[in-house]
């Protein structure tokens, strides 16, 4: 009888990366779109930090839910997007934050203004306030019961708790830490995550109608691409930096 024979466990490339040290827009030409969508991100800390539920409760009022900053502008107040919001994705070394809306066509440029004003003006122009943390507390703490209705939710938290190497009791004081959390550490946590003058871009959209708009913010950079990614136009003497 054949036996296997143990190999060797490849181990995962976790390195740090840098952020950008200016933004840079992609676009993806698709002609005929009857809308854009449009991503800005970069790299966050990774999870398992002491700053976890801080950095959880400020995305949660920037673009983490419906009442959250960012989709009660471009949805609720400017009606130019569907739904728009800002998300941390989970990864055991630095996580992506995103923040993403699908917008009408004739309303990409100005999208774009206005998902950067958000983003700055949580750092400060516009900071946290008591009230908005308060209603997201309650939240967090009021949905916990939600979250456990199943085996598997059960599972999935213990999965998460090995993941990213937990305490076991992690969720146990939970709520008592979400109910502690101050202005001061919220606010901390958005400046150890958001970084506006690090920004990757990426707009999918009809290159006729959004590119002259995008080129007229000056974001930085713009590389165009087709639907593979692949490089169709990196025009160095068209693109436009920031001041």
């Amino acid at each position: 009888m054949a036996y296997w024979k143990k190999g060797k466990q490849p181990k995962k490339n976790i390195a740090t990366v840098d952020l950008g040290e200016k933004p840079t827009v992609y676009l993806i030409d698709k002609p005929g779109a009857l809308q854009s969508i449009i991503f800005a991100g970069h790299v966050a800390p990774p999870r398992g930090s002491d700053e976890d539920i801080a950095i959880e409760t400020m995305n949660t009022i920037l673009g983490g839910t419906f009442i959250a900053r960012m989709n009660m502008n471009l949805r609720e107040d400017k009606h130019w997007s569907y739904g728009a919001r800002t998300m941390i994705i989970d990864a055991q070394g630095q996580r992506p934050f995103l923040a993403y809306a699908p917008v009408q066509t004739d309303k990409t440029k100005e999208s774009m203004v206005e998902i950067q004003r958000e983003l700055h003006g949580i750092l400060g122009e516009r900071p946290i306030t008591e009230t908005e943390l308060a209603k997201i507390k309650d939240k967090q703490v009021l949905e916990l019961p939600g979250l456990w209705e199943t085996n598997r939710a059960v599972v999935g938290s213990i999965v998460e708790i090995v993941r990213f190497d937990l305490d076991d009791t992690y969720f146990n004081g939970y709520a008592d830490r979400v109910r502690e959390l101050s202005l001061e550490q919220v606010s901390q946590a958005a400046d150890s995550v958001i970084r506006p003058d690090s920004l990757v871009w990426v707009v999918v959209g009809d290159r006729e109608k959004v590119e002259s708009g995008i080129r007229e913010l000056g974001f930085g950079e713009i590389q165009i691409l087709d639907a593979d990614g692949n490089n169709v136009e990196s025009n160095a003497t068209r693109s436009v930096h920031q001041d």
